[in-house]
């Protein structure tokens, strides 16, 4: 089955500029194979740019029926009605293409239906977003077991804002473990601001207050590292 390797798509995009993504996808397309799969990702940013009908209309025209187009499509098209406030709408649009990359083996494209069927159907959240990670944390590329420092992350902030606090420590530990493997100096740091902030919550200041501490002392300045170190307080 053909598909676009993901480290390639990486590549192309700068979420922080879409338009000029946008550009560059459909550039790149013109003189590609792989043209519809790349004019899904250029849909994505016109979603990013609120260009909504715009990238509705890219999808409309692309032709292939292969499992990774018809994958990418519905979770392309669902995020265009997520995005524009239509969460009721995107739901089976993910699923159709969790189900879909599950059939075919896209276990980047599964995972990534996964997450964005937790943020579209929160009364369900829990139980998508273990499921994405029992995939994630079994895969075999490195790039799809990335998706566990968010997919960890997520679920830390789900339990911890429903109380369930030690359970929360342990997602939060986890995706600093994946961070360290597979992350990102920035991810490293998100996630052990988080491990942090559970401690507080969990009334372990002293181990909270170390963390935030180095944090404050060894990476970039972070207003929110400074924001815990007030609520902290001095050591006693």
């Amino acid at each position: 089955m053909r598909m676009i390797d993901q480290e390639t798509l990486d590549a192309l995009w700068d979420f922080g500029a879409p338009a000029e993504s946008a550009a560059r996808f459909r550039t790149t397309a013109e003189s590609s194979p792989d043209r519809d799969e790349l004019m899904t990702q250029a849909a994505r940013a016109m979603g990013l740019q609120d260009r909504f009908d715009d990238g509705h209309a890219l999808l409309d025209a692309v032709e292939s029926d292969s499992a990774v187009v018809r994958t990418r499509v519905a979770l392309e098209r669902g995020r265009l009605h997520r995005s524009a406030g239509d969460a009721d709408t995107s739901v089976p649009l993910f699923q159709l293409a969790a189900a879909t990359a599950g059939e075919a083996g896209l276990t980047f494209l599964q995972v990534d239906a996964l997450h964005m069927l937790a943020m579209a159907d929160p009364t369900s959240a829990e139980a998508h977003t273990v499921a994405a990670i029992e995939i994630a944390d079994s895969a075999a590329d490195p790039r799809t077991r990335r998706w566990s420092i968010a997919l960890h992350n997520n679920l830390g902030w789900h339990l911890h804002d429903t109380d369930q606090l030690e359970p929360a420590l342990a997602e939060f530990e986890l995706a600093l473990d994946a961070s360290r493997a597979y992350g990102s100096a920035e991810q490293i740091h998100i996630a052990r601001w988080s491990v942090a902030r559970c401690l507080r919550s969990l009334g372990r200041l002293d181990e909270a207050r170390a963390i935030q501490q180095e944090l404050h002392d060894t990476d970039p300045p972070d207003e929110y590292v400074e924001e815990e170190l007030e609520a902290l307080g001095p050591r006693p």
